[in-house]
């Protein structure tokens, strides 16, 4: 499942995602499953055709990257795997990193820093002027819609409906798999 708002320059999409590293750090052996949620640049290229011609968009680089993570062995509601990347160099996230407000409350950590898009661009060591005038305000707006939205996406992966590891194969069988959009 993905779903995506979009402003002027900048845009944020959301996912269930179910995911084993094939080379894991101590300690994060094993499949995880959650939500993974990515602040990313947007583009507007030029129409192709006509005034009535749909308009392409780029979902482009990622800025920022929240991960509400747990693992699937592990007890629902734990957030043991729960961590953020707060820079990218081009398309490869920096390291994990884990805030204490984050394990503890995940979705109102997210929300605060969705209203907070100047922090996020300085945190990624990007300028400030790599979003649009309103984009700020719009996302800092949009945050409790977009929270909801996790909110709804973590219950589902839950549930088990999503954030599930590739059809027909069980998370013990397989060495590393990354299933979502993000």
């Amino acid at each position: 499942m993905l779903y995506a708002w979009g402003f002027e320059r900048i845009g944020v999409v959301a996912g269930d995602l179910f995911f084993i590293d094939p080379d894991p750090a101590p300690g994060q052996e094993g499949a995880e499953h959650g939500v993974r949620l990515e602040v990313r640049l947007l583009e507007r290229p030029p129409l192709t055709g006509s005034v009535y011609a749909a308009q392409p968009i780029v979902i482009d680089r990622p800025v920022w990257r929240a991960d509400l993570l747990e693992t699937v062995a592990g007890e629902a509601g734990s957030h043991d795997r729960t961590h953020h990347h707060p820079r990218f160099r081009a398309w490869e996230p920096g390291r994990r990193r884990y805030e204490p407000g984050l394990s503890a409350d995940p979705l109102t950590w997210l929300q605060q820093q969705l209203e907070d898009l100047p922090g996020l661009l300085a945190g990624a060591e990007l300028p400030a002027g790599s979003a649009a005038p309103g984009d700020a305000a719009a996302m800092a707006r949009t945050a409790p819609q977009i929270t909801d939205v996790v909110r709804d996406l973590l219950a589902r992966v839950r549930s088990g409906e999503l954030g599930r590891p590739p059809e027909g194969a069980a998370p013990r069988e397989l060495a590393g798999a990354r299933v979502s959009w993000l």
